[in-house]
């Protein structure tokens, strides 16, 4: 398989990634709608470590640290989204 093929399953990969992620966030949405309505913080921090416990949990013991490290990213980014959509809502 040549360098082109190879970039190209990596396309299809990142694809499907950018879909998920899109559902993850819309479901984020309802998340911060539900947080915000009880008063909740943004952050639980507990839950986003236990989060990431079981992720890696999931992982080859070669990919563990690396998956770990960027579903910290990809929490941060959805709590960063979740509280932007939280002053939206509040008018702030």
């Amino acid at each position: 398989m040549d360098l082109n093929e190879l970039r190209g399953q990596i396309d299809a990969v990142d694809k499907e990634l950018v879909a998920l992620l899109e559902r993850r966030f819309d479901v984020a949405a309802a998340i911060a709608d539900y947080k915000q309505a009880h008063g909740l913080p943004v952050l639980d921090a507990g839950r986003e470590q236990a989060k990431i416990g079981s992720v890696k949990a999931q992982c080859r013991l070669s990919t563990a640290p690396f998956i770990g490290e960027l579903f910290g990213s990809i929490m941060a980014a959805t709590r960063a989204y979740e509280a932007s959509r939280m002053e939206d809502r509040h008018g702030g």
